[in-house]
C-alpha cells in the first residue's frame, strides 16, 4: 500500500504542468492553488452537559467527533477525521495559532517515511490543510480543513484532526488563541450518547437544517480536486 501510494504520487506530480509542480526551480516547493472564500457552516447543536467550561474544544477520537461547548449544557457537534492506527494521541492543550489557507511543511519524520513529499506546499484548495488551521500548543498537530472531504469520519491522518472546510471555518470563528483543546481516546458512554442532533432554538425544522449542513461542506469543497485529493490528502 505504501509503495503504491508513493508511485501514485510520483506519477501524478510528473503529469502536472510545470507551474503547478513548483513555485521555483525545484519540486521541493509546490503551489497550493487558488484561495476562494469559504463560508462558515454551523453544525448541529446537541445536548452536552459536562464539566467542561463553555468555549472548550473536546475531541472523542473513537467516535470521531469534535464538540465545541456552549452555555446551557449544549455544544456544536462536528464530524472529523482522526489519526490512523499508530498515530492517535490524547491530552490537553490550548490553541496557539490560527492561520487562513496555511502553508504545509511536512515534518522531517513524515518526509523520511515518504521521501517524495515536498518541503513546502503553499496554501490553497489543493493543500491538504484546507482553508483554516488551528495549531495545538507546541505540538505538530493541528485542527484543520481538508482537500479530501470524503475522508471525514475515518481514521486516516498522521495525528491531525481534519474537518470540512466550511466547518473548520465556523469553528475558527468561535475560538481564540488560548482556547482549551481536550483530546480523549473515548468519552464516557453517558456523555457521548448525546451525540445525536437536537432541535436548534428558533428552528422549526431541525432535520432539514441538519441535512443542509451535511451537504454544504461537500459543496464548498467540491472544487478541491486534483492529485492532492488522491495522494497527499490521505497522509497529513
Amino acid at each position: 500500500m505504501y509503495r503504491v501510494l508513493t508511485m501514485t504520487l510520483v506519477a501524478l506530480v510528473a503529469a502536472l504542468p510545470a507551474h503547478a509542480q513548483s513555485t521555483g526551480n525545484s519540486r521541493d516547493v509546490l503551489a497550493g492553488g487558488p484561495k476562494p472564500r469559504i463560508s462558515p457552516v454551523a453544525p448541529p447543536i446537541i445536548s452536552f452537559r459536562s464539566q467542561y467550561q463553555p468555549g472548550t474544544i473536546v475531541i472523542d477520537t473513537k467516535r470521531r467527533r469534535l464538540v465545541y461547548t456552549l452555555s446551557g449544557g449544549r455544544a456544536y457537534l462536528y464530524p472529523i477525521t482522526v489519526g490512523r492506527l499508530g498515530f492517535q494521541w490524547s491530552g490537553t492543550h490550548r490553541i496557539s495559532a490560527k492561520r487562513n489557507w496555511p502553508d504545509w511543511r511536512p515534518p522531517a519524520e513524515m518526509r523520511k517515511r515518504q521521501p517524495n513529499l515536498p518541503k513546502l506546499m503553499t496554501g490553497g484548495i489543493h493543500n491538504p490543510l484546507g482553508a483554516k488551521a488551528l495549531y495545538i500548543g507546541s505540538t505538530l498537530y493541528r485542527i484543520h480543513g481538508t482537500n479530501n472531504s470524503g475522508s471525514i469520519g475515518s481514521a486516516a491522518s498522521s495525528g491531525c484532526i481534519r474537518m470540512h472546510n466550511a466547518h473548520v471555518t465556523h469553528l475558527a470563528s468561535l475560538t481564540q488563541i488560548g482556547t482549551q483543546v481536550v483530546v480523549k481516546s473515548q468519552l464516557p458512554r453517558g456523555l457521548a450518547s448525546n451525540f445525536v442532533p437536537t432541535a436548534v432554538p428558533g428552528r422549526s425544522e431541525p432535520a432539514t437544517r441538519v441535512a443542509a449542513q451535511r451537504s454544504a461542506p461537500r459543496r464548498a469543497s467540491r472544487a478541491s480536486t486534483g492529485w492532492q485529493r488522491s495522494a497527499l490528502g490521505y497522509i497529513n
